[in-house]
């Protein structure tokens, strides 16, 4: 689908609700397949798929909680159905850097066509990607930050890449917004070659935070928000307000694609008011990168199977030869947690299930 959007709409901030329905229509997927990429072990969780597309196979990278923290894994498919894990990209230290137990990756510079190729783009010779760090052990403890990590590798192998010596974004910062003044989640890297923002490197990024003293209830509520940067290397927050947020719970894990002239977040909500839904996928639309309007129809996930019975959140949406893959993360009453994958077109049903 390619959406018709007129000049006068492209001057606007808000997008027109006709023009929401269309996206809608273009990335629902009623068909859960089911599970796609489950822990060897019940002891491990598997956490946020970033599907990219290199020669005639696709690869994921997922990252994994074992206890200590998360490392950042590769898996392989050639229909985007059936996985094989490859093995690490971003592990743990043993040492006492800043990062040593946490090291949550996502890898940076896809293609945001919407059906397009999904490749990654190399700037400066290297393949790149933005993760959060931390030096306590547990999930998601102490001190949260973001950095940077690269590789001249190839991208399809996994191998340790190589990482910044410091994060490039953190809650300790002069300039940090009241919003972000705990921890930074995770991250999400286009090339606006177009430079809307003025700037090539768009990051988006979920926080949590709160200004006001002693405010203990709101200081876990996470919203989103953008930084830029002209090298990849080193970043400035743009604007003080979030872009993306909600009174009350959490909306993160921000992603970003084009369609036809409509950039859309795909993100999840969680805990919002009124809301009895737990967790799930959601989007908003923009023309310009910055200012966002918000979906205010059906959730594009949410729990429905057992596998997915507690929480339906954390998208990765791709568009090939027709069909709509919407990756996603299942976490089942037991509280096992992995990716599983909707589809918009019937596909069966998946075999794999969680190790009990």
């Amino acid at each position: 689908m390619v959406v018709s959007i007129t000049a006068t709409a492209q001057t606007s901030k808000e997008v027109p609700q006709g023009t929401m329905q269309e996206i809608y229509e273009e990335i629902k997927t009623p068909y859960k397949y089911g599970l796609a990429v489950v822990p060897e072990s019940s002891d491990k969780k598997i956490d946020c798929p970033t599907v990219f597309r290199k020669g005639n196979k696709w690869y994921m990278s997922y990252i994994q909680f074992d206890g200590r923290g998360y490392e950042t894994w590769l898996a392989t498919s050639n229909d985007l159905l059936q996985w094989k894990t490859l093995g690490k990209i971003l592990s743990f230290s043993d040492t006492t850097q800043w990062d040593t137990h946490q090291k949550a990756g996502y890898v940076a510079l896809e293609d945001y066509t919407w059906g397009g190729s999904y490749n990654l783009q190399k700037y400066d010779g290297k393949y790149w990607m933005s993760y959060f760090g931390g030096n306590e052990r547990g999930y998601e403890a102490g001190p949260l930050a973001i950095s940077i990590a690269y590789t001249s590798g190839d991208a399809a192998k996994a191998h340790e890449w190589d990482r910044m010596p410091a994060p490039v974004l953190t809650a300790k910062d002069n300039d940090v917004r009241w919003w972000e003044n705990k921890k930074l989640f995770k991250s999400s890297i286009i090339w606006d070659k177009q430079k809307l923002t003025g700037y090539p490197f768009v990051m988006y990024y979920n926080a949590n935070g709160d200004s006001a003293i002693n405010n203990i209830k709101t200081r876990w509520y996470e919203r989103i928000g953008m930084a830029v940067s002209k090298d990849m290397k080193t970043w400035k927050r743009y604007e003080k307000e979030p872009v993306m947020h909600h009174p009350v719970g959490i909306t993160g894990d921000p992603v970003i694609q084009k369609i036809g002239d409509v950039w859309v977040m795909f993100y999840f909500g969680a805990f919002w008011k009124g809301s009895k839904d737990g967790a799930y996928n959601r989007f908003a639309c923009s023309y310009d990168l910055v200012h966002w309007t918000d979906w205010n129809g059906d959730n594009l996930i949410q729990s429905s199977e057992p596998f997915d019975a507690k929480w339906a959140h954390k998208s990765y949406v791709v568009k090939y030869k027709g069909v709509v893959y919407h990756f996603y993360c299942a976490v089942d009453k037991a509280d096992h947690r992995g990716i599983a994958v909707a589809t918009s077109v019937d596909k069966g049903k998946s075999k794999v299930e969680f190790v009990k």
